[in-house]
């Protein structure tokens, strides 16, 4: 659906040549047009008007004097710098246009009737008189002959057996006697002449001959290899004319046939077999077809037309009616339309209004330079100029205006010798403003162009009639080639055939042109001529955007990107095909060129709502305006309707602005966008507008299909984000109860308009919330089934339920209605589902039967709802308490239950006893003596206070129970020997010292526990001196003499394990070394791999993890997590023998760290009692350990985790073996988890510690 463009026009007049024109040539270097005729050849250069060259044929003679003489083809050689020419009399002339040379190479004694060069120029073919082929070289030697006329069909003969013969097929009302009709061979056109007529395939592998067959006088088509093999003939074809056109890209051969009424343009296969047909829009004998021919990339097929009705005029004709397709009401392929304009006059060109609200109306440019302005309005008669497409039809409503014919204007040029006006004259006729047109005219004697600015001219009359005269015209020094308009900031660009582009200024009073200059003030030129031109906002910045034939696409003078088959311009979005086939749609309005090429880039891999995947060779027609259709027309020619989500979510958007919510949500429902964007867009704004959005839709179904789709997702955060650009200020329910907000709004805003009318709309939005108000939706049903009076749009209880029983699952809804403990309901619901009455009838009956408290029991029990059940059974009375409480122990509901009793009844300390009991069972003694102990019951307190060392509390209970003094000494005892397990020494020794007065004891359990103070309190507090030198001093040196095995221990531990993390790292960068120089060890055969290294070789990991036959990889799952537990190891030659020595090295240093305290506290003591040889010697070595790990830290975590694994060594030094043994060493380095043994352990430099008495 591309109209022809005109690109220029050349008038040919006033030029003077002998003779009249038999054939001609274009030479496409020199821009001229080599003409024959009776008396020779001329070179004719159609800009400057005259004759530049002429070589006369008649005086050499080659042509005859008396002008009888005719020249059948004219070729330039570019091989030979000269024109091969062939006369009819047989000769074949090479002439030299430069030095008017001429030389015969060749003369055919039959003569020659058409001479044909191959597109590669390589070979050529003569047609004889004697009805012979002749094909030569391009050196002129022979190649061989061949009869024009062949019977055999060629070696592409059909094979058949008999299947679909004409005999077996069925011949409608014609009957039997059809399949054994005689086929009639008519002869050939009555203007015929007889001559055969050649056609090359683009490639020259082939080339085609029409012939006038001397048996039948028929013509018929025959294809011809270029090894001169007859391929095939074509079937026989009644009123075949001699035109003859082979498409260059080789899919068909394009010929013409008279029919009775009419004349087509057939095609045929290389098979010879028609394939297609189209109708000329003329009568049989009003025009005649001369010649076909095809544009080189077959796109174009031009028909050269002979006026009958004239004598001496040839013009070439186009339609003389308009196909127009309204795709915002229909979508139909070509050929079909939605309606066809009648017009007097072949048509040039058409353009539409640049308004946006009449973007309908249409002017059409005809060959007689008169324009005719269509509108879309009413009309008070039907124009008959407008007749109906495939859109039409008996019977049927028209849904759509058709234009009616509101003007035809007559331009009114300014000079007098256009009183015969060229009818191409005007080109690019622009639509600017509703009574203001633009038009290009180029020069014919200079490379110059005009603007012509029309203008509609005053008129009193009402006619049809009007007059377009010129105000004024600009002279632009170059060719225009294209022009384009925008019609928002009414600027207007031309692109020069040069590649320049200028600025026509429209609204200026003087009417020049000046450069398109760029964002830095330079001017935009082109590096290749465009053939689609548009302009557009980028970035807050007017740019023209340009696309050449080969798929390059420009902005200004910067190349974006160089695969686009098509493009558009709508509103603020630039859409473009691209040859991945895809669809891309950018926002303009804050994109740059960089982002613009980004995006187009091969390797950017784009998604989300600015891509959309296309059929192959997808090209855009349009964007339908104020809408989301975006028109596709496939290679194939049929045409595709796509919404492209970045159209369809900015026209969303811009009516969600506006409150247009019955648009929106129509669009969104048959584009199946999910409708939570109708809220998340702008929240605050839906909610402050539910009301106007309901009377809107107006719908209760699709109300409810917005229910039906609410989710809590914000679909503008994950679905469909915003544009960059958006103002939109989002906001959420801080709670995330979006579904429960909007259906409450609705809710309220539906039962403020019509209650009765929105009643199954109520209804979901109870449903829908994120906890569904079951409850109240059934009870809602059942008012209506109560209500008396029926109310005029308001729904039954039956038709409610029934509606119901789609959104809730039947068996769930009858849960439901039973916990409502309302049985109509119950009956109600049960008699819409699937359920046997036979089962609930009983089951319902006997309910009935019960007590209200026990019935509600019995139905909460049924449908699992203990916490309610429970509550129900308490207030049956105490007989019902055990089956209460066996509930209560079954379901573990004692919290809940507790709550429902009295604190000082019998039911409450039971229940607590048995919550005791199950805590108890749980391992969770205290909670069990703290329920215990509340309940008075004191001695299962006690005891759960006594198994979980709490000897507060344990004593406090005893107090209560009032034990004896022996008894309390008992307990005391008990409770110091399980405080002692715990190794909480001062806790024992106070409750041995309080409670059963044994200090001693309690003395003791404080040495122990290196409660030094705490114990020579005790002992002076009971003046008992002997215990210090019994027991206190020798407790003292020996806790000494332990503090200085430990430290001894850890400082040898230290050294150790220091010691062999610097081998390890030694030997670590060694193995680095040897894998940069291409060494990579091979098991023992590298002194610097012995049996207690920690180093391994790739080719010594490989074998062992990677065999299928060894043992590790036969280990079960469970020994395999067994050895990832242990993969840190101590054990010389481990993979991971470096963590194993950092994490045993922090080990020491934080244990190290932690005796301060103690040390402290010893030192202390040992000085008090007049230990100082100790006490120095303890403070001495504990500094010496700590100096030690101070001064070793640095040395030893110097490494971080990227530090210590091993990089893969790549380059040109590297070997396969040196890389898999560099990859498999980063296998065995440091993973993600262990980075936190290479942070260093923290020693506090603080020497509060240290006792300076003893320096």
């Amino acid at each position: 659906m591309r109209n022809l463009k005109l690109f220029r026009s050349l008038e040919f007049r006033d030029i003077q040549a002998p003779g009249k024109p038999q054939c001609f040539s274009l030479r496409t270097e020199q821009d001229t047009v080599l003409i024959g005729s009776a008396h020779g050849l001329i070179e004719v250069d159609p800009v400057a008007r005259e004759v530049k060259n002429e070589i006369p044929l008649v005086t050499e003679g080659f042509l005859p004097e008396d002008g009888s003489g005719c020249i059948v083809g004219i070729q330039e050689l570019l091989d030979h710098e000269s024109v091969c020419v062939a006369t009819a009399s047989g000769d074949v002339l090479l002439c030299n246009l430069n030095t008017h040379q001429l030389e015969c190479v060749g003369s055919v004694a039959s003569g020659i009737s058409v001479m044909s060069w191959s597109p590669d120029q390589e070979l050529v073919l003569l047609a004889t008189g004697q009805q012979t082929l002749i094909m030569m070289t391009k050196e002129f030697e022979p190649i061989m002959e061949q009869q024009i006329h062949q019977d055999d069909f060629g070696e592409s003969k059909f094979i058949t057996v008999g299947w679909g013969r004409k005999e077996t097929q069925f011949h409608g009302s014609e009957g039997r006697q059809a399949a054994f009709q005689l086929q009639m061979h008519e002869s050939a056109l009555p203007w015929d002449d007889h001559r055969p007529q050649v056609t090359w395939r683009g490639d020259g592998q082939f080339f085609a001959v029409s012939v006038v067959c001397s048996e039948t006088g028929a013509r018929k088509v025959r294809v011809w290899s270029r090894e001169f093999a007859l391929q095939s003939t074509s079937e026989p074809v009644a009123g075949l004319g001699p035109a003859l056109a082979w498409k260059p890209s080789g899919s068909l051969i394009a010929s013409t046939q008279d029919k009775p009424n009419q004349q087509d343009v057939v095609f045929f296969e290389k098979n010879g077999l028609l394939h297609g047909h189209f109708t000329l829009p003329f009568l049989k004998d009003e025009v005649k077809v001369n010649d076909l021919l095809w544009n080189a990339d077959s796109t174009v097929l031009a028909v050269w037309l002979e006026d009958l009705q004239r004598e001496e005029n040839s013009t070439l004709k186009t339609y003389d009616r308009v196909l127009v397709t309204v795709f915002r009401q229909s979508v139909v392929p070509p050929p079909m339309c939605t309606y066809r304009l009648l017009l007097p006059h072949p048509v040039n060109q058409i353009m539409f209004s640049a308004h946006p609200k009449k973007s309908n109306d249409l002017a059409v440019l005809d060959a007689s330079n008169q324009i005719s302005v269509y509108k879309c309005g009413d009309s008070p008669s039907i124009d008959s100029t407008v007749k109906l497409g495939a859109v039409g039809g008996n019977g049927f409503n028209i849904s759509l205006r058709t234009p009616h014919l509101d003007k035809r204007y007559t331009i009114q040029f300014e000079n007098s010798e256009d009183e015969e006006v060229n009818p191409l004259k005007l080109s690019f006729l622009t639509w600017v403003q509703e009574d203001v047109f633009l038009a290009v005219s180029h020069s014919q004697s200079s490379p110059q162009s005009v603007i012509h600015h029309l203008t509609v001219a005053p008129s009193e009359t009402d006619d049809e009639q009007g007059q377009l005269s010129i105000s004024s015209s600009v002279t632009v020094d170059g060719v225009i080639i294209s022009l384009c308009c925008n019609s928002k900031t009414k600027s207007v660009a031309l692109q020069l055939a040069g590649g320049q582009i200028l600025k026509y200024l429209l609204e200026s009073p003087s009417l020049a042109v000046e450069p398109w200059k760029n964002p830095g003030g330079f001017p935009v030129r082109f590096p290749y001529p465009c053939t689609q031109t548009e302009l557009a906002m980028v970035g807050g910045e007017e740019c023209v955007l340009g696309l050449t034939d080969r798929c390059r696409f420009f902005i200004s003078d910067t190349e974006v990107a160089s695969n686009i088959t098509s493009f558009a311009v709508y509103d603020e979005f630039l859409l473009l095909t691209t040859h991945s086939h895809t669809c891309q749609c950018f926002c303009l309005r804050d994109a740059s060129l960089k982002t613009l090429q980004a995006g187009l880039s091969s390797s950017h891999v784009s998604n989300g709502e600015s891509l959309r995947k296309v059929e192959r060779g997808s090209r855009i027609v349009t964007v339908v305006p104020q809408d989301t259709k975006l028109i596709l027309q496939m290679p194939r020619g049929n045409l595709e309707v796509v919404h492209h989500r970045a159209l369809v979510l900015a026209q969303i958007r811009k009516w969600l602005d506006k409150l247009m919510f019955k648009e929106a949500f129509e669009c969104m429902r048959k584009l199946r966008i999910n409708l939570n964007l109708i809220h998340d867009h702008n929240p605050k704004v839906f909610l402050e507008n539910v009301e106007t959005f309901i009377r809107q839709i107006d719908s209760v179904n699709h109300i409810n299909l917005f229910f039906t789709e609410l989710k809590e997702e914000d679909v503008t955060k994950t679905m469909y984000p915003p544009p960059v650009t958006s103002t939109v200020q989002l906001s959420s329910d801080p709670d995330g109860k979006k579904v429960d907000l909007i259906c409450d709004a609705m809710r309220a805003a539906m039962e403020n308009i019509d209650p009765h009318k929105y009643c199954l709309s109520i209804l979901t939005s109870h449903v829908k919330k994120t906890t569904p108000e079951l409850e109240i939706v059934l009870q809602k049903v059942h008012e209506l089934q109560g209500s008396a009076a029926p109310v005029p749009d308001a729904v039954s209880a039956e038709e409610a339920l029934k509606y119901l029983l789609l959104l809730v699952d039947v068996n769930e809804l009858y849960d439901h209605s039973l916990g409502t403990y309302d049985f109509d309901l119950v009956l109600m619901v049960a008699e819409k589902s699937q359920k046997d009455p036979k089962e609930y009838l009983p089951f319902l009956n006997t309910l009935k039967k019960m007590e209200t408290n026990y019935q509600r029991f019995t139905i909460d029990k049924y449908l699992k709802r203990y916490e309610k059940a429970i509550g129900h059974l308490s207030k049956c009375g105490p007989e019902y308490f055990p089956e209460c409480l066996n509930l209560i122990k079954d379901k573990n509901l004692y919290n809940e239950a507790l709550k429902l009793y009295p604190p000082n009844s019998q039911q409450y300390k039971d229940i607590s006893i048995a919550y005791g009991e199950h805590l108890l069972q749980e391992h969770l003694c205290e909670p069990a003596g703290l329920v215990f102990a509340r309940c008075g019951a004191h001695e299962k307190a006690l005891s759960a206070f006594l198994a979980c060392g709490s000897w507060q509390q344990a004593l406090c209970v005893a107090a209560q129970l009032h034990l004896t003094k022996d008894q309390l000494a008992g307990l005391g005892r008990t409770l110091a020997g399980k405080l002692a397990e715990q190794r909480k020494h001062g806790d024992a020794a106070t409750v041995l010292e309080q409670y059963a007065q044994d200090y001693e004891e309690a003395v003791l359990l404080l040495l122990e526990g290196a409660a030094w103070e705490e114990a020579l309190r005790l002992v002076h507090k009971y003046n008992r001196p002997d215990i210090i030198e019994t027991n206190v001093k020798p407790s003292i040196l020996e806790a000494q003499k332990n503090y200085m095995a430990f430290l001894d221990s850890q400082t040898a531990t230290f050294s150790r394990h220091k010691a062999r993390l610097l081998v390890v790292r030694e030997l670590k960068e060694q193995a680095q070394q040897v894998h940069l120089d291409d060494e990579a060890p091979h098991g023992q055969e590298s002194d610097l791999f012995s049996e207690t290294s920690s180093v391994m070789s790739g080719s010594d990991m490989s074998g062992k993890y990677s065999h299928s036959n060894s043992r590790i990889s036969a280990r079960s799952s469970k020994n395999r997590r067994k050895a990832e537990r242990k993969k840190h190891s101590l054990k010389e030659g481990s993979p991971l023998e470096d963590l194993a020595l950092l994490e045993a090295l922090s080990e020491v240093v934080q244990g190290t760290e932690k005796l301060k305290d103690e040390i402290y506290h010893i030192l202390k003591i040992l000085f008090l009692f007049e230990f100082d040889e100790q006490g120095r010697e303890l403070q001495k070595a504990f500094e010496d350990t700590l100096q030690l790990m101070e001064r070793s830290i640095p040395e030893i975590w110097t490494l971080t985790p990227q530090q210590s694994s091993a990089t893969p060594v790549l380059g040109p030094n590297s070997t396969a073996n040196s890389i898999m043994a560099s990859y498999q060493q980063e296998k065995t380095s440091v993973p993600v988890l262990d980075a936190e043994l290479f942070i260093p352990p923290k020693i506090n430099r603080r020497t509060q510690w240290k006792l300076n008495l003893l320096e």
